[in-house]
């Protein structure tokens, strides 16, 4: 996959009715950049599918966003626990009331521990690459046959700066970031022929509660808000992107994480 600069699509303004019509998952949804991904989404007309782990903050979420545009629907899955009939049940679901799936954003993510290697905790490190790495290619797998369903399809992969560099004590994030680059060129090569592009986006530092995590004494003023970067992800899940794959965009030139 190829860098692009991101000068023509991260100011990206699509048409109010752009995503009338399309159902999007978003993985991620109850904070950060998946929250203000998923409420730009309903707002230009998208079906969208709220996944969280948090029952109550997905109530919300969903009572918030109902007010905005077409009715969303939740999904909630503890990627660290879920095992295949909750998988299965999700699929179902979408099947039956949608029949296809247009777009699929991969945003959850955890941190884990910014320690050695030497000293990383090994159970930790498993949960870090399960939910980063492993829960993505099970939901993109399970959920193919309905991307498939979709005359234009995007699935769309949240990197980082370490996922392409390796820094010293980001740890399993790393690992897991340079597995998520791997597992989308690997997706997008497979489904080059088909109508369904595949892409991976690094956000760069964003006011989100991992960056905070990541960077404690870091004034978060500093940084973009999660709403700023939106336009670069409705760029590539919308119409206007069709034909675009098998690309990684880069917003910013920053510091390692978001």
């Amino acid at each position: 996959m190829n860098s692009n600069s991101a000068a023509d699509w991260r100011a990206y303004r699509p048409a109010p009715d752009a995503f009338v019509g399309r159902v999007i998952l978003v993985t991620g949804a109850t904070a950060g950049i998946g929250r203000a991904v998923a409420r730009d989404l309903v707002k230009h007309g998208a079906t969208v599918i709220l996944h969280g782990r948090s029952e109550r903050a997905l109530e919300a979420l969903y009572q918030e966003l109902r007010a905005l545009g077409p009715e969303p629907t939740v999904a909630q899955i503890d990627l660290e626990r879920a095992q295949g009939p909750q998988y299965q049940s999700l699929t179902t679901e979408i099947e039956s009331r949608y029949g296809r799936l247009d777009g699929l954003v991969h945003n959850a993510s955890v941190l884990g521990d910014r320690s050695p290697i030497e000293h990383y905790d090994i159970g930790l490190w498993q949960r870090v690459l399960l939910v980063n790495l492993t829960a993505p290619f099970i939901l993109t797998r399970c959920l193919l046959p309905l991307l498939r369903n979709s005359p234009d399809a995007s699935v769309l992969f949240t990197t980082s700066g370490v996922g392409r560099q390796g820094r010293a004590y980001w740890g399993a994030y790393a690992v897991s970031k340079f597995g998520t680059e791997g597992l989308a060129e690997v997706l997008a090569d497979e489904l080059e022929s088909t109508a369904i592009r595949v892409n991976l986006i690094n956000p760069g530092a964003t006011r989100t509660r991992m960056r905070a995590r990541a960077y404690p004494a870091e004034n978060p003023a500093t940084v973009q808000t999660p709403e700023s970067v939106t336009p670069a992800y409705l760029y590539l899940l919308g119409p206007d992107s069709h034909g675009v794959r098998g690309q990684r965009f880069e917003l910013l030139e920053s510091k390692a994480g978001r």
